[in-house]
């Protein structure tokens, strides 16, 4: 076993714990100190494989920019009281458990059947040779198949209606 397999464990582990702590805490302000770890942690993964720029992108845009509008949003919707005590009926609880379990399910059966093969990198491209920027850029930024253009899409519309959302919220008082 050598060092960055060691290093591998100790940030798949780190960004397991915290993901956990993220959806399981009660506290949102703790919920979102843990998401930046997880972030954090996520970067940590794309330095140890070497792409240093997404590792880059990934603490500028998502450590950076979505945990600070997310802290944004909490402050603008206020304190809660803390007097209330949110509790789950038993019904709600095993409707939970059985959609965790779906969704584990669901990911065990696409993680089996698919092959995960990278059709967007040329195959005189070895994993010792560094990807230039473009070939990343032109990649990610693809309409067609295999690009990313999609989801970057649907993030920019999510975080534009979280702003509106906050906007409202915070307009009401």
């Amino acid at each position: 076993m050598n060092t960055e397999s060691i290093v591998f464990i100790v940030l798949a582990f780190f960004v397991a714990l915290f993901s956990v702590l993220s959806v399981t805490t009660k506290r949102i302000i703790r919920a979102a100190t843990y998401l930046l770890f997880v972030l954090f942690g996520t970067a940590g993964l794309y330095f140890l494989l070497g792409y240093t720029f997404l590792g880059a992108v990934q603490i500028m845009v998502y450590a950076g920019g979505i945990v600070v509008l997310y802290i944004f949003a909490i402050m603008l919707t206020g304190k809660t009281d803390k007097s209330k005590q949110y509790t789950l009926s038993l019904g709600k609880r095993a409707a939970a458990l059985l959609a965790a379990l779906i969704g584990a399910g669901l990911l065990m059966f696409v993680i089996i059947s698919h092959q995960f093969v990278s059709k967007a990198l040329d195959a005189n491209i070895t994993n010792e040779a560094a990807l230039p920027i473009s070939v990343i850029g032109s990649t990610l930024l693809n309409a067609g198949e295999g690009g990313n253009l999609l989801p970057f899409e649907a993030v920019s519309v999510l975080l534009l209606a979280c702003i509106i959302g906050g906007l409202i919220i915070a307009r009401k008082r």
